[in-house]
């Protein structure tokens, strides 16, 4: 798990082959001005999603990880807070993996939660189970979805 401010995301290229699209678009678009939708762009895949944030145990419902995607998620509005746990840690899932959607899910409690501001990305690996949307208020937010191979 990699946690920083966009404007710093041009320093993470050199870690995967997939980054560099995803940050060149990043700083390409304005954040506040995308629509709520999926999008693909230059091969590109991201997910702009607004709502209301949720209590800890309604997030820990959706305690996740993907096998095939690493996840770029950037808050563009309002603040933010995520469950995580390494998934080694992690011994109850609720289901087997689910290769349509690219998840699985956990039973399993965070063991840590952060909090993002505005302008602030999270970067989660396979290892990294996570729970989002944690937060009093609007949340609007940005998910990159970055191929593994």
């Amino acid at each position: 798990m990699i946690i920083d401010k966009l404007a710093n995301g041009g320093q993470y290229i050199a870690l995967h082959p997939g980054f560099k699209a995803a940050f060149d678009h990043l700083a390409s678009v304005d954040l506040n001005a995308l629509e709520v939708g999926k999008y693909d762009v230059d091969g590109v895949k991201y997910a702009v999603m607004a709502k209301d944030g949720v209590s800890k145990e309604a997030a820990g419902e959706k305690f996740e990880c993907h096998d095939k995607n690493i996840d770029i998620q950037v808050l563009i509005s309002g603040t933010e807070s995520m469950g995580w746990t390494p998934r080694n840690d992690c011994k109850s899932p609720k289901a087997e993996y689910n290769a349509e959607k690219d998840v699985t899910f956990y039973a399993d409690a965070a063991q840590m939660y952060f909090t993002l501001e505005a302008g602030q990305f999270v970067i989660f690996y396979p290892n990294d189970v996570h729970a989002p949307m944690i937060g009093e208020g609007f949340i609007k937010k940005l998910v990159v979805k970055v191929p593994i191979g």
